[in-house]
């Protein structure tokens, strides 16, 4: 009876292990009749390929910031940073340097702000109509273009600007020159709208159809439906695509450099000539004495316009979390 009792014992023991070994080969999503030591190595080897590209991403990142930080912050040793901010004197190579960034900063947000009202309400509405009106054929033709027109260089786009939308813009406002942050606002919608289309659409497409038939079943019209049932379901991609085209449209160099005029005062229109960062480091940074206070000016210019992205991209998630509150 006792050598019976304990191969019972034994075989629950070893029942109990292998119970264990296969929950353990079922978490990592191997079967444990599929499991051999060669299938382990490969899924090893991509698990630490993703892993090791996760990690060079963030190191790459972090020098990128390292170096902006080294070679921006110098500048504050010999220049106020308040007077850096919030002043709009600009003379680089005078004895002494001056330096404000203040119409930069405001001639990036101008732009930066004109791109978004003219992108965001064509570009939801744009895509509300693929994901619900447009019938699959046509949605299957609009939808690679507009993907398409994303990869268009922007050089191309700032020629189109400059030969095509200036004068338009000039003659329409009776204005001395096209080349201002409204031509440059506009053509800034122009590029931001194709992320904003791709993404919201997505979005709008990943809402689960008992939304919509819900919605219906209720009497709601097809725009009721879209207007209070699947955009706001759809909220947190459509900000997401949003905040993407904030940052393609305040990273923005030679649409803006091209077109928005290159005028160093404070802007008082949109329709005046204005200078945005982006462009003023692209035009600058070639003519500055490597280590110099201009060299050094320009670096700060751009961790100021590091520290505005990242202020969108903290407001964007809270304002994401908000919603998911909400909607919980």
């Amino acid at each position: 009876m006792r050598r019976a009792s304990g191969t019972e014992n034994q075989k629950k023991r070893e029942g109990r292990l292998a119970g264990k070994t296969v929950v353990e080969n079922s978490f990592f999503g191997i079967h444990p009749l599929l499991a051999s030591p060669k299938k382990f190595s490969k899924e090893n080897l991509i698990r630490w390929i993703i892993t090791a590209t996760g990690w060079i991403t963030v190191i790459i990142l972090t020098l990128i910031m390292l170096l902006l930080f080294t070679e921006g912050l110098p500048i504050f040793s010999t220049t106020n940073p308040f007077s850096f901010i919030f002043t709009t004197d600009w003379y680089p190579v005078s004895d002494p340097p001056v330096f404000g960034i203040l119409s930069f900063i405001v001639g990036s947000l101008m732009v930066t702000l004109t791109a978004l009202v003219i992108a965001v309400p064509i570009g939801v509405a744009a895509s509300a109509f693929l994901a619900e009106i447009a019938t699959p054929t046509l949605r299957e033709i609009i939808k690679p273009i507009i993907e398409l027109l994303a990869g268009l260089p922007s050089i191309v786009l700032g020629f189109i600007g400059f030969l095509l939308l200036a004068p338009v813009v000039q003659n329409a406002f009776h204005l001395s020159t096209g080349l201002n942050g409204l031509t440059a606002g506009i053509m800034l919608a122009f590029i931001c709208l194709p992320t904003i289309v791709s993404i919201s659409e997505d979005s709008l497409s990943a809402v689960p159809k008992e939304y919509k038939e819900a919605a219906y079943a209720l009497g709601a019209t097809k725009w009721q439906t879209i207007r209070r049932v699947l955009i706001p379901a759809a909220r947190s991609g459509i900000m997401a695509s949003v905040m993407l085209g904030v940052g393609r449209a305040i990273g923005e160099t030679m649409v803006v450099l091209m077109v928005a005029g290159g005028r160093l005062a404070l802007p008082n229109f949109i329709t005046d000539p204005l200078s945005a960062m982006t462009g003023r480091i692209a035009i600058e940074i070639n003519n500055a004495v490597f280590g110099g206070l201009q060299y050094q000016a320009l670096f700060a210019m751009g961790i100021v316009l590091f520290l505005m992205t990242l202020a969108v991209n903290i407001i964007a998630d809270l304002v994401l979390e908000k919603q998911r509150r909400r909607y919980a």
